[in-house]
C-alpha cells in the first residue's frame, strides 16, 4: 500500500470510527423493540433508517454551528425536557449533545433533593446550573417536578403547588429578561406507547435499572399525571416561554422534530474560525525515551 493509500484508509477509519456511536445507539434500540416485540408480539414501526441517519447527521451538523454562535456571542440557552416516563426525553438529549463540545452545552439531571434542598427556596438547586455566557443547558427534567411528579405522588402539598404556579412564571419572565434564551419541550407518547416501552425496560437485563419504583407506580397514575400535565400546560404557557409538545411514540421522528425546532428558536450563522496550522514537531538529540514496564499495560484480551 502507498503512503497515499495508507493514509486515505487512514482517514476513511478515523470517519467511520466517529460516526459508530449513533450507530450503536440505534443498534441499541433496534435490540430494545425486539426485546419488547418478542414479549409482546408488538412490533413498533419507525423512519426508515437511510432517511433517519441522514437528517440526523444533517442537523447535528448544524447544531454544531448553533454551539459556535453561541459561544461566540455569549448567548445563554436554557432548553426543558419534559414528559412521562420513557417519553424519549434522553434518547432526544444524546443526540442533541452528540457532538457537541461539554463545556459549552451540559446536561442537568438532577436527583432527588437532599434534605437540607428540601428547606430551601423551592427554585434555588435548579439556579445553580443555570449557565453563564457562551453556554447551553438542557435540563433532563426541572423545575417542573413540582407540577407533576412531586404533586401526583404526595411529595408536596397543593399549597405548595399553587404557590409553584403563581411563581413560575415570574421567575421564567426573570430569566427571559436576563437575556436567557429559554425553550420549553414536553414530551407526548400514549397510554399504549408507554405500556409498550415500559415491557421492553421489564424484559431487557441492561435496562432493568431504568424502571424504578417511582415509574412503576406512574403506570396505575396514568390519569392523576394527564390531569397535572393539562393543568400544569394551561398555567405555565407565557409568551415569554411557551411550551412546545412533541410527538414522541416514534422516537425517530420526535429527536428530528424537537432538533430542527430548536435551532429554528435562536437565529445562528457560520462563525469565522482562524485556519489552525500544526506546528513542526519539536526533537531533542539528547533525549532518549525510557521504556514502560509491561505490568503497566492493560492487556491485550481482544
Amino acid at each position: 500500500m502507498t503512503d497515499d493509500a495508507a493514509t486515505i484508509e487512514a482517514i476513511r477509519r478515523e470517519l467511520a470510527d466517529s460516526y459508530d456511536e449513533e450507530f450503536e445507539l440505534e443498534l441499541e434500540d433496534e435490540r430494545l423493540e425486539g426485546v419488547a416485540t418478542a414479549a409482546t408480539g408488538h412490533t413498533p414501526n419507525g423512519m426508515e433508517r437511510k432517511v433517519y441517519f441522514r437528517e440526523l447527521l444533517r442537523l447535528q451538523h448544524e447544531l454544531v454551528r448553533l454551539q459556535d454562535w453561541v459561544q461566540s456571542q455569549k448567548l445563554r440557552v436554557v432548553v426543558l425536557f419534559e414528559g412521562r416516563d420513557s417519553a424519549g426525553k434522553g434518547g432526544a438529549i444524546k443526540r442533541i449533545t452528540q457532538r457537541l463540545n461539554p463545556r459549552i452545552c451540559r446536561v442537568a439531571a438532577l436527583p432527588a433533593p437532599s434534605e437540607r434542598e428540601r428547606t430551601q427556596w423551592y427554585f434555588q438547586r435548579y439556579v445553580a446550573h443555570l449557565p453563564a455566557a457562551g453556554e447551553i443547558v438542557l435540563f433532563d427534567r426541572s423545575w417542573y417536578n413540582r407540577a407533576g411528579v412531586e404533586r401526583v405522588m404526595g411529595f408536596c402539598t397543593e399549597a405548595e403547588v399553587e404557590e409553584f404556579f403563581r411563581s413560575v412564571p415570574e421567575f421564567e419572565r426573570m430569566l427571559v429578561r436576563s437575556g436567557i434564551v429559554l425553550v420549553k419541550y414536553w414530551f407526548s407518547i400514549t397510554d399504549a406507547e408507554q405500556e409498550f416501552r415500559f415491557q421492553m425496560r421489564i424484559h431487557d437485563p441492561l435496562k432493568q435499572w431504568k424502571l424504578s419504583p417511582m415509574d412503576v407506580e406512574s403506570r396505575s397514575r396514568w390519569e392523576d399525571y394527564t390531569r397535572a400535565k393539562e393543568e400544569m400546560l394551561a398555567r405555565t404557557h407565557i409568551p415569554e416561554a411557551p411550551w412546545r409538545v412533541v410527538e414522541a411514540v416514534d422516537k425517530k421522528r420526535a429527536r428530528l422534530n424537537c432538533i430542527s425546532h430548536l435551532l429554528q428558536q435562536i437565529p445562528y450563522s457560520d462563525v469565522l474560525h482562524p485556519p489552525v496550522t500544526l506546528p513542526p514537531r519539536v526533537r531533542h538529540e539528547d533525549y532518549i525515551r525510557q521504556p514502560i514496564q509491561q505490568d503497566l499495560y492493560v492487556p491485550d484480551q481482544f
